[in-house]
């Protein structure tokens, strides 16, 4: 594969927060789900060490919990919650490295890191006006697209490689070229390109059996006929993989591949018979429920309308609410338990991904309202849903698109 060039514009896109909370109704954001969204603000905040860390110099999970406030409404300059987004963001900012590389632990957490990190600056910058965000994004977008695999994967390692490692890593560069597209930045279209074919790599039939799902949807690919999931590479499939793939291709603006319904259905089947409650942990696992929260947002319809409800209270259900005077009970009062991390920075795992899906339905974060993104031989310009009245691909019915962004030919356009 060529080395692509890199042509990076970064424009300011300020998506403020209303006072006001965008969910459509009481069947997205209950009494309850705020009142537990607000505790888990609180035990971040609190917790926060004065360096604007968790107890960790992992940058992935520092800017999660960076994530969790915007996901609320919080940015550097406005809200509550403001000094504790700065200083998160000032931590991720101060330890990139010249390269653009935001990782600083062992190198096999390089890509993983980055583009959790890249991704929840994208955030960061399209609901303010921080020109170093804009400079760290620059540097850290040409990381994404350098290190791509000639496969369109990547590695765990910052290093251009044949082949590309999994779907979880895939994923995080998703999210991290999906919201610099959102906000003004350029993006080769062959990346995009090559990024959806190895998704596509990694779905695999589930059953031998066809169904009638392809005749009524009118799919024509072969693999169309049977049930089937994303996979972690190629093998056996988790819920976490099977969503991690749905939103993908729903990024890259795939979103009428029959693989992310046939995935979909896989989790919606999950959700009600693998999701267990167990008080002071995150439904699934926080990786998990990271993911599959997303993914029924961006699908929409059926999906979102039954499937959030239910993870929304498992949420609330699980919560550690246990009230006491000991050191335990201060530490971890209002928080999750993510699951594969311990101590507090397992704790900021948690609480920063069920606050997020906790705060999803109030559509403040950039990537949950943008519209459809072209790909292909036509450029198609992403519409207004303020201007259309209706919800475009599960996003938010009543934010209009800004500076809309389109793949064209091999190349990137803003309109």
């Amino acid at each position: 594969m060529a080395k692509p060039m890199m042509c990076v514009i970064l424009v300011a896109a300020l998506i403020l927060p209303s006072a006001v909370a965008r969910a459509e109704g009481k069947w997205e954001v209950t009494p309850a789900s705020q009142e537990a969204s607000a505790l888990g603000l609180k035990w971040l905040a609190k917790n926060q060490g004065k360096e604007g860390n968790w107890d960790s110099k992992d940058l992935g999970l520092v800017s999660v919990g960076a994530l969790a406030f915007l996901s609320a409404g919080h940015t550097p300059e406005t809200g509550k919650y403001r000094e504790n987004v700065r200083r998160a963001l000032d931590y991720v900012l101060l330890n990139a490295k010249p390269s653009g590389l935001l990782n600083i632990t062992g190198n096999r957490r390089d890509m993983y890191n980055h583009g959790l990190s890249t991704f929840v600056l994208t955030q960061a910058y399209g609901m303010s006006n921080d020109k170093r965000v804009g400079l760290a994004l620059k540097k850290a977008i040409k990381v994404i697209v350098n290190t791509q695999c000639q496969d369109g994967g990547w590695d765990y390692i910052a290093k251009r490689q044949d082949r590309g490692h999994d779907l979880s890593i895939a994923v995080m560069q998703a999210k991290a070229l999906r919201g610099a597209m959102d906000i003004g930045v350029h993006i080769p279209g062959q990346s995009v390109k090559s990024a959806i074919k190895s998704v596509q790599g990694y779905y695999r039939a589930t059953s031998s059996t066809a169904d009638k799902e392809a005749e009524r949807h009118g799919w024509r690919h072969e693999k169309a006929k049977f049930p089937g999931r994303f996979t972690y590479n190629g093998g056996n499939s988790t819920t976490a993989m099977a969503a991690a793939g749905a939103v993908c291709l729903q990024e890259y603006g795939r979103y009428d591949d029959f693989r992310i319904f046939r995935s979909i259905q896989a989790v919606m089947g999950d959700i009600g018979q693998r999701m267990q409650v167990k008080p002071g942990h995150v439904p699934f696992d926080a990786y998990t429920m990271y993911y599959v929260s997303q993914a029924l947002y961006q699908v929409g319809g059926k999906q979102w309308r039954v499937g959030y409800p239910k993870i929304r209270d498992a949420l609330v259900k699980s919560q550690n609410r246990e009230s006491g005077t000991g050191p335990r009970d201060e530490l971890t009062y209002g928080s999750w338990a993510g699951g594969r991390i311990g101590g507090k920075p397992g704790l900021l795992w948690g609480t920063s991904v069920a606050v997020f899906s906790l705060n999803i339905p109030n559509r403040y974060l950039p990537i949950l309202q943008q519209g459809k993104l072209g790909l292909g031989t036509k450029t198609v310009k992403a519409p207004s849903p303020r201007a259309e009245g209706k919800t475009v691909a599960g996003r938010n019915p009543g934010v209009e698109i800004r500076r809309p962004v389109t793949i064209s030919n091999g190349r990137t356009e803003r309109r």
